[in-house]
């Protein structure tokens, strides 16, 4: 976790491969943090334990994702105004939360960063259904070439007023452009970072 003074919390979850403390959590946080928002990433129950005994693991169902979220949503203080979201995976427990639970009246946006929209080659398996009716802000920071959601696919797809999509130039599922592009990994994690932050300002301004 990062402190700060703000007012506003992001509540961040990891992917379904890599933990809260990965070097793309880390720098995320970091370059978020910066922006004056105060950032506190956790591992879901089966990253814990992998984490703990070194073995691989799949992601728990559904329902207990949500659940845990849920719990770290309930530590939060009342007095923030609470951000969920997070990479791939978290992202969408973040998202299908804001849709569903009793909690979403507690929440203030939501941000997923590589958004899983189906898995790479399989776009017939679509898991993006409900941010056609969300209605909490969303942010979604999506890499043009991502194979769960290029931005080709993503511009004919029909998402909620709600939802606002930033792509980052030629990045892949974690935002990484070829070299060939001209940009780095860095560039478009500064440019994610932005985003997020005019985002949030935006809707700060509005709340007022």
């Amino acid at each position: 976790m990062t402190k700060s003074n703000s007012d506003i919390v992001f509540l961040m979850a990891h992917g379904a491969g890599a933990d809260k403390d990965s070097d793309w959590m880390l720098e995320m946080d970091r370059l978020i943090s910066l922006r004056g928002v105060e950032v506190i990433r956790f591992n879901f129950p089966y990253m814990i334990k992998r984490v703990e005994d070194g073995k691989r693991r799949p992601p728990d169902r559904q329902p207990h994702l949500i659940a845990d979220f849920e719990q770290k949503i309930a530590q939060i203080s009342p007095d923030k105004k609470l951000v969920i979201g997070g990479k791939s995976m978290g992202g969408r427990m973040a998202s299908l939360l804001a849709t569903s639970s009793e909690h979403a009246n507690r929440i203030f946006a939501v941000i997923c960063m590589g958004f899983p929209f189906h898995p790479p080659g399989k776009p017939d398996r679509f898991r993006g259904e409900h941010l056609e009716s969300i209605e909490i802000p969303t942010l979604i920071l999506q890499g043009e070439r991502d194979t769960f959601g290029t931005r080709n696919e993503i511009n004919e797809w029909k998402l909620a007023e709600a939802v606002k999509v930033c792509f980052l130039p030629d990045g892949d599922h974690s935002f990484k452009p070829r070299v060939k592009s001209g940009r780095t990994l860095a560039d478009n994690m500064q440019t994610a970072a932005h985003a997020v932050e005019d985002f949030l300002k935006e809707l700060d301004s509005q709340s007022l």
